[in-house]
């Protein structure tokens, strides 16, 4: 039998570091049949006071030649019964282990002051990260605080290795220590970015459930400047913003109050917009003298916006449409080995009112391969065809071999 890839997941609850780490590693290297090429590790931010203790222990009990982690408000992982658990406000570590032939790992850690001004060639990016474009390598990285300039890395990795696709998040606190930890095979960083290149006999193919739903009609900007927009279809966008606002129910209308977003198309020929064709970004102010709206990106005339109510049944809708989605496209279920889950803070029980909402709504599309990741502070992932840092956002990872 040819040598295949295999993943598998461990997650453990156990209030000591030590026993969590013996438990997770005798589970996930059990469950495989060959030695692990690859290891990925989230720990919860309960253990905020030992994370530097983490890769001495784990080093002891595993051999791996190549891993990378993060801290995180809360873990996502797989029980010994086979089902998915987000962990948010208790000690928890998730390992992620995978045997990957064909694929060649490499990690790098980078941090803003490295990265290479935005107007440099892509080879200044190819130099900085260590990494050749072809074959087209698919990445994972995981991201300190705002100050580790992800949004430029992910604009360089765009556009220095086309065709490959980005995923993860940045790692979060929970509000206990307030310390974050990125791990890099055997180091602790508390900045920058982490980052692993898989290149090779692998895909990653990516789910990002930003929890929106369009209110109104798309509209175009006529005027803008920086991240505040200053026309809509020739007209007040605070005026437009009212109008959109007194044409919706009751609810809605509260709801808008604290939940109201602007989707940006990313596909400025696309005729017809739907739910996916839209970045969404936080309103992040008005002025009411002048009628502008600020939003939490850079906008500009010729881009068309929606605006956008988020909820709890909206972001179960939205993330169900795109599994049916995805599932339509693949009908072929089996192929896939693994998947990561960069879930946000501002999800899970806080949003839902329950636990495992969106690890349990993939498993019913997804079913019987391990699932790992964490609660982040922002996650990343594409939307049409370009990466992006997301706030509210579900990001699923879903692995395979090319080969199959």
């Amino acid at each position: 039998m040819a040598d295949q890839m295999q993943w598998a997941n461990a997650l453990s609850t156990r209030p000591s570091l030590e026993a969590a780490i013996t438990e997770v590693v005798e589970r996930a290297v059990s469950s495989l049949t060959a030695p692990p090429d690859l290891g990925l590790v989230f720990i919860s931010s309960a253990f905020g006071s030992e994370y530097s203790r983490l890769l001495p222990l784990l080093a002891e009990k595993l051999s791996v030649p190549v891993l990378i982690g993060c801290s995180g408000g809360g873990v996502i992982g797989t029980t010994d019964m086979g089902q998915t658990q987000e962990l948010e406000a208790e000690a928890a570590l998730s390992l992620t282990l995978a045997h990957l032939p064909g694929v060649d790992l490499r990690v790098f850690h980078v941090v803003a002051e490295e990265l290479p001004d935005l107007d440099s060639s892509p080879d200044a990016w190819i130099d900085l990260i260590g990494i050749p474009p072809s074959p087209t390598p698919q990445f994972i990285l995981l991201s300190g605080s705002f100050s580790s300039g992800i949004n430029d890395l992910l604009q360089g990795l765009d556009f220095a290795y086309p065709g490959s696709v980005t995923i993860g998040g940045q790692a979060s606190a929970g509000g206990m220590s307030g310390r974050l930890a990125l791990f890099c095979n055997d180091r602790l960083y508390r900045e920058g970015t982490v980052g692993l290149a898989l290149s090779g006999n692998i895909v990653l193919e990516t789910i990002v459930a930003q929890g929106c739903r369009p209110i109104g009609e798309p509209m175009q900007v006529t005027k803008a400047e920086r991240n505040i927009i200053l026309e809509l279809d020739e007209q007040v966008p605070l005026v437009v913003l009212r109008e959109v606002i007194a044409n919706l129910t009751e609810t809605e209308r509260m709801l808008a109050q604290h939940s109201l977003f602007v989707g940006v198309a990313m596909d400025g020929f696309k005729p017809s917009l739907q739910q996916g064709d839209f970045l969404i970004r936080g309103i992040l102010g008005v002025d009411p003298s002048a009628g502008a709206i600020a939003i939490g990106d850079r906008v500009r005339p010729g881009q068309r916006l929606q605006f956008h109510l988020r909820d709890a049944e909206t972001s179960a809708t939205d993330l169900e449409f795109l599994l049916e989605q995805y599932q339509s496209q693949h009908p072929d279920e089996a192929s896939a080995t693994a998947a990561l889950m960069f879930a946000c803070v501002g999800r899970g029980e806080g949003l839902y009112g329950k636990p495992n909402f969106d690890s349990e709504l993939f498993r019913r599309y997804i079913k019987d391969i391990p699932v790992g990741g964490f609660f982040c502070n922002g996650e990343i992932g594409p939307v049409a065809g370009s990466t992006f840092l997301h706030g509210y956002t579900s990001v699923f990872g879903i692995c395979r071999a090319l080969d199959i």
